[in-house]
């Protein structure tokens, strides 16, 4: 069986799945994917079934509904861990996270990283076809996000990750209170909390080209005001 496994979560993502999923095969032929579809309307849960269904590399969970992105990747790396896998990655579907990334990160956590951050706010990192309020909201949210929380991670909000087994193990998925963009930020609290490594390295984010991104700006405002709930709890 595959040692690494990548959760992608899906809503109303049919026309990107099917190239998304051939991509990240490509990228790490020792990997297998796992889809965490939230009931899509528009019937991506369907396709990837039929994917599913001729190649074995291939695996779909499905939601009653639209539940969040947090609980999708805890359901996945739930399901992950109770089948062995030893690697686990987050990343979209929308093809914003390349692909060609994934031999790298996978071999800095083969090296002891605990948490590998595809980050896009260090040298050699960037976005494109950002406007720039998006660039300004992001950034100074982050900035935000690791002053209050006292930590040196430069891209707190990062979706783009190789988590290692036990550093999933150590959090406690069980216990992760967030479920939207805070997520992200409180995965990598609860992490460097627990001794865990977390190593950045750069990535170029190209916003998605088909389809509607999931992101808006109360979404990112309710993250940074879950922080202080992050910073309180201690």
């Amino acid at each position: 069986m595959a040692k690494a496994l990548i959760v992608v979560p899906t809503y109303n993502e049919r026309e990107n799945a099917p190239g998304i999923a051939e991509r990240l095969l490509a990228a790490l032929p020792q990997t297998d994917v796992l889809f965490v579809d939230d009931n899509s309307p528009d019937g991506t849960g369907a396709l990837l079934d039929e994917m599913a269904a001729t190649n074995p590399r291939i695996h779909v969970m499905h939601r009653a509904g639209k539940l969040g992105l947090g609980t999708a990747y805890v359901e996945g790396f739930t399901w992950a861990l109770q089948r062995g896998y030893e690697y686990l990655f987050e990343m979209d579907a929308d093809g914003s996270h390349d692909p060609k990334y994934l031999p790298g990160m996978l071999a800095l956590a083969e090296d002891g990283a605990d948490g590998v951050i595809g980050s896009r706010y260090v040298p050699g990192g960037g976005t494109k076809n950002w406007g720039v309020g998006r660039q300004i909201l992001s950034r100074g949210g982050g900035l935000y996000a690791r002053s209050i929380l006292g930590v040196d991670v430069r891209d707190l909000t990062a979706g783009f990750m190789c988590w290692r087994r036990r550093a999933l193990e150590a959090i406690d998925l069980g216990t992760i209170k967030s479920n939207g963009y805070s997520f992200q930020i409180e995965m990598k609290y609860r992490a460097l909390q627990k001794g865990m490594k977390l190593v950045e390295t750069p990535i170029v984010f190209e916003d998605r080209r088909v389809g509607q991104s999931k992101m808006s700006r109360a979404i990112v405002l309710e993250a940074l005001r879950y922080v202080w709930k992050l910073r309180l709890r201690g």
